[in-house]
């Protein structure tokens, strides 16, 4: 059975609490990424995607030097790396999450994105998560 180490993109690409929405937006950029996550050390203290940084700043007119800490999803939902596919779908599901950092030994070592499900999962994983993704929140 597919475990999320089996998927995983291990690239993280993260930023220490300090750095700004342009700093982050330009790391998209560069790498072609959507999202980045935040760390306090070896510490997981946020996550901020592409679609963060345009509703919850830009679409308000916040300064581009604000810490993208500001606008991160704080308290992030993480689940280790041994954890199986089709329960890490159903977690992505229930949570309404397009993606989902992997830990191991307490640390982040990689992430899993709906897009991860579909092409590397090949189990309808990616099915079981996008139904409940899809449902609008009250």
């Amino acid at each position: 059975m597919a475990t999320l180490k089996n998927i995983m993109t291990p690239d993280l690409t993260t930023v220490d609490t300090r750095a700004t929405l342009k700093e982050v937006a330009g790391l998209m950029k560069e790498q072609g990424i959507g999202n980045v996550l935040i760390m306090d050390g070896e510490m997981l203290t946020g996550i901020i995607t592409d679609r963060d940084i345009v509703v919850r700043a830009v679409a308000y007119g916040h300064d581009f030097g604000t810490p993208a800490s500001d606008y991160a999803t704080g308290d992030v939902f993480t689940m280790t790396a041994d954890t199986t596919v089709e329960e890490a779908a159903r977690e992505m599901s229930r949570r309404q999450l397009r993606r989902l950092p992997v830990t191991e030994g307490g640390k982040v070592v990689g992430i899993v994105s709906l897009g991860d499900l579909a092409v590397r999962a090949q189990t309808g994983a990616d099915e079981t998560a996008l139904k409940g993704i899809s449902q609008p929140t009250s």
